[in-house]
């Protein structure tokens, strides 16, 4: 059985950057007020006409590939964790599929908000495993600011939202080679009001209403609090669960990369699991939280810093929307 393994990241992020000033003047908040609670400074949204989820999906995936050294050809296969895709249907992955002059291999969207990249990363992994595909192509984009209600009811959710793509090229080696090690994988659908965004539907009568449109359904709706009491309880438990499964401790750990969900979640895990800074990726300061975006943005971005080397033992972990919450532990 053939083992997968990370082959090369890449990257690709809005050029407009939102300060936290800028925002003060849509909503009432402050520059200190959000710092103080998510730890962001600046964020990057989308341009109208200039981006979409799939050229920004595109422009991660060339990148991804040029630094792994496989040409799209060699692709066989497309993982893409969206939960905001250009088109209501078809998902995301074809249109990557044909940016990327991919005619006929197969492409699949993972809908999974902030865990969706390690749920594709997982789904690419077994994909590998079992022998099906060689080289896979695993993407996570979003472009949440369209989403996002900018008045001072949405504030908290508004602030920590941003707009981004990362991508991975998966690829088959010998067992005995450096790769994935293991993923994990978990759910609570009890508490998924607690983060989702209702319209569009396909439960009423229509799709979207004029109804729905003045009640704002079709914006994000957060409950802060419940996420991150949540959040920072599945966060230690999916990341021991990785290190217990392959006989690990948080000792043997070279770099954590968790979701980019609020600097504040990232900084009680760092302290609970008594990680220096080194061990510890974070990128949510200037990018803020590109959901399925935040992990393959934060690899690439890594490795470009010099702080992913071969053989590291690295664990990526999320949590979000669903609740989903999931990790991946692997050697670099």
């Amino acid at each position: 059985m053939k083992k997968s393994r990370i082959l090369g990241a890449g990257h690709y992020v809005p050029e407009r950057i939102v300060t936290n000033e800028e925002l003060s003047k849509m909503m009432n908040t402050t520059d200190e007020w959000i710092v103080e609670r998510t730890g962001i400074h600046e964020r990057r949204w989308f341009t109208p006409g200039v981006d979409t989820v799939t050229n920004m999906s595109l422009k991660a995936s060339r990148m991804a590939m040029e630094r792994a050294g496989v040409g799209a050809k060699e692709i066989e296969f497309i993982v893409f964790a969206t939960i905001t895709s250009d088109y209501f249907l078809p998902g995301n992955g074809v249109l990557l599929q044909r940016e990327l002059g991919l005619s006929s291999i197969g492409a699949i969207d993972i809908k999974n908000a902030c865990s969706g990249f390690v749920y594709a990363l997982s789904v690419a992994d077994q994909f590998i495993r079992s022998g099906m595909y060689k080289k896979i192509l695993v993407v996570g984009a979003e472009i949440q600011s369209s989403a996002l209600d900018k008045s001072d009811e949405g504030r908290s959710s508004a602030v920590i939202f941003a707009d981004g793509a990362g991508a991975v090229v998966l690829g088959a080696v010998e067992p005995d080679q450096h790769g994935i090690l293991s993923t994990h994988l978990h759910a609570d659908g009890s508490f998924a009001e607690e983060l989702y965004c209702i319209a569009p539907s396909s439960s009423g009568k229509v799709r979207l209403s004029q109804e729905m449109i003045d009640r704002g359904d079709f914006f994000l709706k957060m409950n802060g609090n419940a996420v991150f009491k949540h959040a920072i309880v599945r966060f230690m438990e999916v990341i021991k669960e990785a290190l217990d499964h392959n006989g690990f401790t948080k000792e043997n750990l070279d770099l954590l990369v968790p979701h980019q969900a609020n600097l504040r979640i990232s900084q009680y895990i760092q302290q609970k699991l008594q990680l220096p800074d080194e061990k510890v990726f974070n990128n949510i300061m200037y990018l803020g939280n590109t959901t399925a975006g935040t992990i393959p943005i934060a690899l690439s971005q890594a490795w470009e810093q010099g702080r992913l080397k071969e053989g590291n033992l690295v664990c990526l972990a999320a949590f979000g929307s669903g609740f989903a919450w999931a990790s991946a532990l692997l050697r670099w």
